[in-house]
């Protein structure tokens, strides 16, 4: 939904978008580019998290010389950009996929514009190899990392405001006297996270989909302030916080899953040392 509704064209909200693909292509249309993501996610997630986590110890064995302290702002706000960083070069292929797989459907129209030679709602790609081996022979490393720019725009102060919050907010909510968060309190804070991260990244998210999408039958945008520029002129000011209530909504359980399952392979893998080495 959330990438039809940013790229996509003719959806008037999210109730008439999930109307419409229901109606065009089944229960099955929720589901297209799935399996990429889904075969990713685990490295994806472990790299950012274990890139957060490592950076803000090193910071805190820096400045304290205690890498157990508990983290200033200023080490988790560094921590968060490194991890941003970080993630596009994994991420970026991966969206990149997801949408061309999740788009190329979609009827195009557009005057005095000339088109890829196939055929606009019809599939392009066959699948998620194919479409990154298309992708790659056709329009080389570049290609397979367009929208990369706007990406890290949106990442690396989107990290600062997924685990600044988690991690404040966290501890806020945690009752004096206890030594760690509880599972709820963890579930809580990064849900609130998820949400304020992703509501504030959606500007950037339209511009990072809208550019991945555009090689599916044409090249209209040449670069992130292109589309910038392009969009604004031609839709307005509202145009970048399409599909805000799909990002912020579907940010908070997503992230409250994160988070917990985090917290308790890290409580799990502590325990697990401290029997090792009593």
């Amino acid at each position: 939904l959330q990438t039809r509704l940013q790229a996509g064209q003719g959806y008037g909200n999210t109730l008439n978008c999930v109307l419409t693909v229901y109606r065009n292509e089944s229960v099955f249309g929720f589901f297209k580019g799935l399996s990429f993501p889904l075969a990713s996610i685990a490295v994806y997630s472990s790299v950012v998290f274990g890139v957060f986590s490592n950076t803000q110890r090193f910071l805190s064995q820096l400045h304290h010389r205690d890498p157990d302290r508990p983290p200033a702002l200023s080490d988790v706000a560094l921590a968060s950009m490194v991890a941003g960083f970080i993630s596009v070069g994994i991420g970026t292929p991966v969206e990149l996929v997801k949408i061309r797989l999740q788009m190329q459907t979609q009827p195009y129209i557009e005057a005095n514009v000339k088109l890829k030679p196939s055929v606009p709602g019809f599939p392009m790609y066959r699948g998620p190899i194919h479409c990154f081996r298309t992708v790659l022979q056709e329009e080389g490393i570049a290609g397979i990392y367009r929208g990369a720019g706007a990406m890290l725009l949106r990442d690396v102060p989107g990290y600062c405001l997924y685990f600044i919050p988690y991690t404040f907010f966290s501890i806020w909510i945690t009752p004096d006297g206890s030594i760690s968060p509880s599972p709820f309190s963890i579930w809580l804070a990064g849900g609130v996270a998820g949400a304020i991260s992703w509501g504030t990244a959606t500007p950037m998210d339209v511009v990072k989909s809208r550019l991945q999408a555009d090689g599916v039958y044409l090249n209209k945008y040449k670069g992130t302030l292109d589309c910038i520029l392009q969009s604004y002129q031609n839709e307005g000011l509202k145009v970048f916080f399409r599909g805000i209530t799909v990002n912020a909504v579907r940010g908070f359980p997503m992230s409250s899953a994160m988070f917990l399952g985090y917290e308790l392979a890290l409580k799990a893998m502590k325990r697990d040392q401290t029997e090792t080495n009593p």
